[in-house]
Parts: structure tokens; C-alpha cells; sequence
């Protein structure tokens, strides 16, 4: 790699990113500026700044980004009713492009030629990192320790650590979860641990967001969602926005035990991978927005975008948020959007999402006089249908008759 001077890190503040300002430094002799991102955990990041300063980071950036994940990516993607692999809401996968924008962009402010990240060789965050930065910026140079050092487990961290005086919080150390964990205002995720045996039942303490199931209220709880343009913009009728939106249906979904699932992905990189996810909040998007677009979306046009659907996901999956094809099925979707406008009601009870009633005054397809039971007073005539089975049924009597077999 040709001579590097400043790097910008994507760091998090705990163990292996401190190690990796460290590592930085002694094996490029630059300078090392950090960027940490508040995607909405829920933890304190106050005192991040000053330990990447203490550790050696010439500059160190935290941005609240919290409203931009929400408005610009989780929502973007919820519009398409994205699911990977028919499970997975891709909580880890739609955080990462804005975290590759940022540190491009902050490579720009500072004068860096180098960005550096602590996803490891086995995963896809590496591949969505660097795909990300690599298409905002071509000359951007990347750098990933842990398909290049020597250090391969976490006691030789703690090691490497101690060997140049790094300062390590021991007791929050041993009292680390035995899981890998990524959370943000989507999700949390959970790998590692017990979960690498997939026929082995996750332990109820691992659960942080949610009660579960069997635990949850009693009583359902009813919710209304508005919407405009595709995206939910109040709760209750009470205006929020984007982030706002998210965290108060985390909070009402993770009281009702919503959004547990335990799934084996298949990854990018070619291995299959058992994790579990709460993603309350998500989950209650999925089913409400599939209930807008039930009665205001026109049925070609809905078929199609649940067609592209699966291709979609898999570009956000293998980290192809930055192309020309996700901008290009993104203009679609977004303009399927447009009547996507009115008011859903659920109920919330022990881990399921039920919709109970949805409306929209001004964009609804659905005509009651057309659908009754009752008298329709000629709004359909019903002998219609007559020559329109006959028309579709024509293919089939003509194969039929010529031989062909069916069973």
C-alpha cells in the first residue's frame, strides 16, 4: 500500500477498535482520526471522544445521526416491505452505507487518505464497508486489520493492550456479554457464543429489547398509524418524526414481546451464519405498511414491487447500497409510494402484530359497492366473468385437446 498519512477509523470505543487506533499508528506512523456513529443503541457516547483522544486520535467525531439512519435508509428500505431471506429485516445491513458515507466524507474534511474498520474476514460488513467507501470515493484506500495482523483472539487483545499501555475497563470486561452484538435504532443482533450451535435454544437472559411472549401484557394494545407517502409520520395521531417514530415502536413493541426471530443467514461471503435479532419496531413497520399499501396501491404495481423485493434486499444484504441498480429500483419504489397515504390500526398482544382496521379518505381503492354480498345496484355484472374465464381458460382446452398431460 502506498505511502498513507492520515487514516480515518470507524470506532466504537471498545476493545478491538482501541487496539486498532494503536495498531494503526505503529504500522503506518500517521495520524489516526476516529468517527463514531450514534445510530440510537441507547448508549452513552459522551465519553467516546475523550478516549479516543486519550488513546491517541488526533481528531475524534461522534455524530448523532439518528434521524438521517431513520429518514434516509430504514425508511427508504421499509417502503419495498424489504425481508431477507424471508426473515431477516436487515437491521445490521442498512447501517453500514451511512457509516461508509460518513467516513468518506470526514476523510474529505480532514485531509485523509485512508479509512480503516474492525469488521473481521469472515463477515459482511467488511464487504458493505468497503463497497460503500469504494463507490463514494474510487481512490480511497482501506485498511482491515484483522485480514492483516497477527492478533486473532481476544486474549491476545488484552495482551497487545497491556503491552502498550492501553487502558482497558476490566470489569466491564468480565462482565462482557458471550455474545457479538451490533444495535442500533433498528435492531440488535446476536452471534456467537451458544448460538454457533444452531439446534441450541438461545437463554431468555440474552433477550435485552423485549419481554418475551409468554411474559407480555394480558391486555392488547391498539395502536394507529398515519401515513404519507409510504412512511408512518405520527402515532396516535400525535406527529413525530422519523427517528421519534422508531423509538416509540420499539418501546410498545418490546412491552408486547414483538420482533424475536432466530434465523441461519446465508452471508455474502459464502458461509451460512446463525443469529437472533429483536427488531420490535421493524416488525411492526412491515405489518402496518403491507396493510397501507392493501388498500391504496394498485395490484400490477404492488405484484411487481413484491417481485423486485427479494432482489432489492439482497443489494442491501451484500452491500450494494451505493449502486446504480438499488438507485434505480429506489426511484421505483418511492414512486409507488405516492397513494400510499391514510391510517392503520393494530393490535399488539404477546408477540404478534394483528392488523385490525385500516382507511384512507383521499388514495383507497377499495369500493364497497363494487365488493359487496348484498345488491350492488349493477356496479358489477357478474356475467362478465363468464367470458373472462372462457378467455383464460382457452390455452388450457386447447393443450388438453391436443394431448397434453397435466397429472
Amino acid at each position: 500500500m502506498a505511502e498513507i498519512n492520515k487514516i480515518v477509523l470507524s470506532y466504537s470505543g471498545g476493545l478491538d477498535t482501541t487496539a486498532i487506533l494503536k495498531w494503526l499508528q505503529q504500522k503506518f506512523d500517521c495520524e489516526v482520526v476516529t468517527f463514531t456513529a450514534d445510530l440510537g443503541d441507547g448508549d452513552d457516547y459522551s465519553p467516546v471522544r475523550e478516549k479516543a483522544l486519550k488513546s491517541g486520535a488526533t481528531e475524534a467525531f461522534v455524530d448523532d445521526v439518528r434521524e438521517e439512519f431513520v429518514r434516509d435508509y430504514v425508511f427508504p428500505m421499509f417502503r419495498c416491505n424489504t425481508i431477507y431471506e424471508g426473515e431477516y429485516l436487515l437491521g445490521t445491513s442498512i447501517a453500514r452505507p451511512l457509516i461508509a458515507k460518513r467516513l468518506v466524507e470526514i476523510a474529505a474534511e480532514t485531509g485523509a487518505d485512508a479509512i480503516s474498520h474492525g469488521a473481521t474476514g469472515k463477515g459482511n460488513d467488511q464487504v458493505r464497508f468497503e463497497l460503500g467507501a469504494y463507490a463514494l470515493k474510487p481512490d480511497i484506500k482501506v485498511i482491515a486489520p484483522w485480514r492483516e495482523w497477527d492478533l486473532t483472539s481476544r486474549e491476545s487483545l488484552m495482551q497487545f493492550c497491556e503491552k502498550h499501555q492501553i487502558e482497558v475497563d476490566r470489569k466491564h470486561e468480565g462482565e462482557r456479554s458471550p455474545y457479538s452484538m451490533d444495535a442500533n435504532l433498528l435492531h440488535i443482533s446476536y452471534e456467537g457464543g451458544i448460538l454457533e450451535d444452531p439446534n441450541a435454544e438461545p437463554e431468555e437472559a440474552m433477550w435485552l429489547w423485549s419481554v418475551s411472549p409468554e411474559a407480555a401484557p394480558d391486555q392488547a394494545t391498539y395502536i394507529d398509524l398515519t401515513y404519507q407517502d409510504g412512511d408512518v409520520v405520527a402515532i396516535d395521531g400525535k406527529a413525530m418524526t422519523p427517528a421519534e417514530v422508531l423509538t416509540d415502536l420499539n418501546k410498545l413493541g418490546g412491552a408486547n414481546g414483538i420482533g424475536r426471530t432466530d434465523i441461519v443467514e446465508n452471508r455474502y461471503v459464502g458461509m451460512k451464519a446463525r443469529g437472533c435479532y429483536e427488531t420490535p419496531g421493524g416488525t411492526i413497520l412491515l405489518k402496518g405498511h403491507r396493510a397501507m399499501e392493501s388498500i391504496t396501491m394498485d395490484r400490477e404495481l404492488g405484484h411487481l414491487k413484491d417481485e423486485l423485493m427479494p432482489r432489492y434486499a439482497q443489494l442491501i444484504y451484500n452491500g450494494y447500497w451505493w449502486s446504480p441498480e438499488r438507485l434505480a429500483l429506489q426511484a421505483l419504489i418511492d414512486q409507488s409510494q405516492r397513494y400510499v397515504n391514510g391510517v392503520v390500526r393494530l393490535k399488539l398482544y404477546k408477540g404478534n402484530v394483528v392488523v385490525v382496521g385500516r382507511e384512507s379518505a383521499s388514495d383507497s381503492l377499495y369500493d364497497g359497492r363494487i365488493v359487496t354480498f348484498e345488491d350492488d345496484a349493477g356496479a358489477y355484472d357478474q356475467q362478465d366473468a363468464a367470458g373472462f374465464i372462457r378467455l383464460n381458460a382457452l390455452r388450457l382446452k386447447v393443450a388438453s385437446t391436443k394431448g397434453r398431460k397435466l397429472v
